[in-house]
């Protein structure tokens, strides 16, 4: 970008076969002093369209566990800026966050090094408004002050971008007032897909922690995490956190299919964690 009026700000999108919506993400964000996509040799449009957005393109190819993907571009790319903006090619930035993250990165942090934004979710073509609401992510953020924690040293097949570690900052955060639109399931289809993958993740990182030999969690999102996976009944236990306690019910029938969906994503991160242990001891 690079323009006179640019937001002082770098950001930062994981990419692998997202042409078909990088740019609603990358328009969402024209404003930035820099965009940085992150690609896994996408054999898609996905390059053409960041690159015609203006963003500049880098590949990444996993190694290993870890470094994932998000991680990996803290830790090797150089910015231009000192402040970064993470964000999924499935998310969007609403009209005047550009004024409030002007404000935030351009003035005096007074110690603040990172800040929370809050997520809304599309769901089946409905907006969510107590299902996984609010749901507060960290960010943006001072990119020397930020790492993504890692949770497994196991190779697993959720894929090369972090699913559920969370980013720790070294200092005091804050909370931001723009709400980020996040498009994330577009089909029931997509849905069971991704969350097929992240129950892999899921069994892993929970059978680790049982045996003794797993990454210390940092981050509290984490910390209470790992304290519900010693739960009886946990799809239930889902199921009614999400129905019940954040009341999807009022959410019509897209909560209830939702919640119903996010008590499969846990039963199915209770039987894999089961087979993977059984697995590790050689039972038949």
């Amino acid at each position: 970008m690079n323009e006179p009026n640019a937001v002082p700000v770098s950001v930062i999108v994981p990419v692998k076969n997202e042409g078909h919506q990088l740019a609603r993400c990358l328009e969402s964000v024209r404003w930035a002093d820099e965009i940085v996509v992150v690609d896994s040799n996408s054999d898609d449009d996905t390059v053409e369209v960041a690159e015609r957005h203006g963003a500049r393109v880098v590949q990444f190819k996993k190694q290993g566990p870890w470094p994932k993907k998000k991680n990996w571009a803290l830790e090797n790319l150089p910015f231009r800026n000192e402040w970064v903006l993470l964000l999924d090619a499935d998310e969007v930035m609403p009209a005047g966050a550009d004024d409030e993250i002007r404000r935030l990165v351009s003035g005096d942090p007074n110690g603040v090094r990172g800040y929370w934004i809050n997520r809304r979710f599309l769901f089946m073509g409905r907006w969510l408004r107590h299902s996984y609401y609010p749901n507060w992510n960290l960010r943006l953020f001072q990119h020397r002050f930020g790492r993504f924690e890692q949770l497994t040293s196991e190779e697993t097949e959720s894929g090369d971008v972090e699913v559920h570690e969370h980013v720790v900052v070294k200092g005091e955060t804050g909370r931001m007032r723009t709400e980020l639109d996040h498009y994330a399931f577009p089909t029931i289809t997509n849905f069971v897909e991704k969350h097929n993958r992240y129950s892999n993740w899921e069994a892993h990182v929970t059978l680790e922690a049982a045996m003794g030999n797993g990454h210390r969690p940092q981050s509290p999102r984490a910390r209470m995490k790992a304290w519900t996976r010693h739960l009886p009944f946990r799809p239930l236990l889902r199921f009614l956190y999400l129905y019940v306690w954040q009341r999807g019910f009022l959410d019509g029938r897209e909560g209830y299919y939702f919640a119903r969906l996010h008590a499969m994503y846990e039963f199915l991160s209770v039987t894999k964690t089961f087979e993977l242990r059984k697995q590790r001891l050689g039972r038949p």
